[in-house]
C-alpha cells in the first residue's frame, strides 16, 4: 500500500449521524475502536470527536485525518427525501462524489496514515432488472439511479491512485424498526391497510441492520478484502412476500388487492422506481470471502427486529 502503515484502530466516519453511521459508531466503540466523525454540524456524543466540513464550499477541517487508518464514507443526500428534479439529481450525485474528492485532496496534501476507504454505494447500480440474478460483475443499467452509483463508485476508485485499499458496498434495503424503509412499510400495515405495491412481484434486496454493521466491521478488520460487494441478505424476497411476512409479524391482515403502479408514478414520478423496481442480487461473493450473515432469512430478521 505504497508504504502506508496499517493503523485501523481509529476510524473516521462521514455521514456518522445517519442511521447506519450511528449504528456502526456504537459497535466500533463497543469493540474498543476510536471513532471520529466528519460532519456538517457538531455532534453530541462525548466519545466521538466531530470535525466539520462543508462540501458545497470545499471546506474540510484538515485535522480530521490525524491518527486515522480507515475512513468509512457514508455521506450523501437521501435519495428519497424530495422529488427528483434536475437540481435534486445533481445534489444527490454531488453529495457523494464531491465529498470523497474533497477527502482525497486532503490526503494528497497533508501527511497522514490513511490506508483504507470503505464506502457505501447502492443496489440502484443495477436498477430495475426483473428476475435476473445480479452479481457484482453484472453491468449497470442506464437510468438515474445507476448513473448516480456509477459516478459515486468512480469517485471512490480514484483512491486506488493514492495506494489505498478500496471497498464498496452496494447497499440494499436496510431493515430497522425505527427508521428507513421498514418503518414506512409498516405504517399502513399497522393501520390495517397493508397491501403489496405495484405488481408485488418485484424483488426487494433487503438486509437486517445488524448484518450491515457486521459487514462494515468485517471489512475494517479483514485488511486483504477489497473491491465491490453486494450488501443484501442471501435470500431476497418479492414485495408481496415481504408485505405478507410483515403483516404476519405485526399480527395484521394484508389486503388481497394491490396498490396500482400508476399511483406511485403519479405521486413520485421517476423516483417511483425505488418502490416499483425489481432488483434481485446475489450475496455469494461476500459469503465466499468468509462473511456469515446473522439473519439470512426474512422471517428471522423480522422476528428479531420486532422482538
Amino acid at each position: 500500500m505504497s508504504g502506508r502503515v496499517q493503523n485501523n484502530k481509529h476510524i473516521l466516519i462521514t455521514g456518522g449521524t445517519g442511521m447506519i453511521g450511528r449504528l456502526i459508531t456504537e459497535e466500533l466503540l463497543k469493540q474498543g475502536y476510536s471513532v471520529s466523525h466528519l460532519s456538517r454540524k457538531s455532534g453530541n456524543n462525548p466519545e466521538v470527536k466531530t470535525y466539520l466540513w462543508d462540501v458545497n464550499k470545499d471546506h474540510i477541517d484538515d485535522h480530521c485525518l490525524e491518527g486515522i487508518g480507515t475512513i468509512v464514507h457514508l455521506a450523501g443526500e437521501n435519495i428519497a427525501d424530495k422529488r427528483w428534479t434536475h437540481k435534486r439529481k445533481k445534489e444527490i450525485i454531488d453529495s457523494r462524489s464531491r465529498s470523497i474528492n474533497l477527502i482525497y485532496r486532503l490526503i494528497q496534501s497533508k501527511s497522514n496514515q490513511v490506508n483504507t476507504i470503505i464506502s457505501a454505494s447502492g443496489i440502484g447500480y443495477y436498477s430495475d432488472r426483473g428476475d435476473e440474478l445480479l452479481t457484482e460483475d453484472s453491468p449497470p443499467k442506464n437510468d438515474f439511479m445507476a448513473q448516480c452509483c456509477i459516478e459515486w463508485e468512480d469517485a471512490i476508485d480514484k483512491g486506488k491512485e493514492l495506494g489505498l485499499r478500496i471497498l464498496k458496498f452496494r447497499t440494499g434495503v436496510v431493515l430497522n424498526k425505527s427508521e428507513g424503509a421498514l418503518m414506512q412499510m409498516a405504517k399502513p400495515i399497522k393501520l390495517g391497510f397493508g397491501a403489496p405495491l405495484g405488481s408485488g412481484r418485484q424483488w426487494v434486496p433487503w438486509i437486517h441492520w445488524q448484518d450491515v454493521v457486521d459487514m462494515y466491521l468485517y471489512a475494517i478488520e479483514k485488511i486483504n478484502l477489497s473491491g465491490v460487494y453486494n450488501m443484501a441478505a442471501p435470500n431476497p424476497v418479492t414485495n408481496k412476500q415481504l408485505t405478507k411476512a410483515l403483516g404476519k409479524q405485526l399480527h395484521r391482515p394484508i389486503w388481497p388487492i394491490k396498490v396500482p403502479s400508476f399511483v406511485f408514478k403519479l405521486l413520485l414520478g421517476e423516483m417511483s422506481t425505488i418502490v416499483l423496481g425489481s432488483t434481485r442480487v446475489s450475496a455469494e461473493k461476500i459469503e465466499m470471502d468468509g462473511f456469515t450473515f446473522k439473519y439470512p432469512e426474512l422471517v428471522g430478521a423480522l422476528k428479531q427486529i420486532y422482538g
